[in-house]
């Protein structure tokens, strides 16, 4: 269902359930590599979610979700195309973070480079057992250029990823659960399931409370005390002001919605 989204390359497979849109890297003989059509790919699905999605599933055919960069296309670079080229990166990534709506991405087998770029760009992450997350770019004379060094110390701290890159170090699924590179680990084969469980709670959620989370939150988290603070006030009282946050908050108080439990 790639023509979902007019211009959609066959590198992306797209699939509809209900609201929510499932993402795929086709690729799979090249283990999900990704060149100029891939993020090009990216970039138009994510700048185009069609009417009626409210959240999105992302994640791999095959064996990997992705080995990262298809270095093949880089190797006759100079330096502004490479420059260039890491920008066409940012640019696919930055549509999946701060996009029209929240993304879970399902990881399993190879997690590299790029891919890692792409999972770190996501809002939840899920990981198969399979997993395993590396940077190898300084073993291969590069360095990270689609948004890795924003997002991934973000996730597990500047010094392990120093460490990831100088030394070509590889975790496994259960490490980066520990590190926080994962909100969840499942069984092996049950990423999609769990994505879509999770991609279904989201899409319940208020938009405006959706939004604010997706664009506002990781902005605040960046800003001086003073200005994250104010910040945080006009979101709240923007949030709070919808119609749908006072239909919702009304059921909680007239006892028509659940109260918070503890779950998995």
């Amino acid at each position: 269902m790639s023509n979902l989204i007019a211009g959609v390359p066959e590198v992306i497979e797209l699939e509809v359930r209900d609201e929510i849109l499932l993402v795929g890297l086709n690729r799979p003989a090249k283990r999900n590599a990704m060149n100029d059509e891939v993020f090009a790919g990216i970039h138009r699905v994510f700048s185009n979610i069609p009417e009626g999605i409210r959240a999105v599933v992302a994640h791999g055919r095959g064996q990997h979700f992705s080995a990262g960069l298809d270095l093949s296309s880089i190797l006759d670079q100079s330096a502004a195309d490479g420059a260039l080229h890491s920008l066409m990166g940012h640019r696919a990534f930055d549509a999946v973070q701060f996009g029209a709506v929240p993304v879970v991405v399902v990881m399993h087998g190879a997690v590299v480079g790029a891919g890692l770029e792409y999972a770190a760009s996501a809002h939840v992450r899920v990981a198969e057992p399979s997993t395993y997350y590396g940077l190898p770019e300084g073993q291969r004379g590069i360095f990270v250029g689609g948004g890795g060094a924003v997002r991934v110390p973000r996730l597990i701290g500047v010094s392990r990823m120093t460490d990831m890159m100088l030394t070509g170090r590889v975790y496994d699924a259960e490490a980066g659960q520990r590190m926080g590179i994962s909100h969840y680990l499942v069984g092996e084969g049950e990423g999609i399931a769990k994505g879509l469980e999770l991609a279904r709670a989201i899409a319940k959620n208020a938009r405006a409370s959706n939004f604010a989370i997706m664009h506002a939150l990781p902005r605040i988290a960046e800003m001086g005390h003073d200005q994250g603070m104010f910040m945080e006030s006009l979101m709240a009282g923007i949030a709070a002001a919808e119609p749908a946050a006072k239909q919702r908050l009304k059921d909680f108080l007239e006892k028509r919605a659940g109260k918070v439990e503890k779950r998995d």
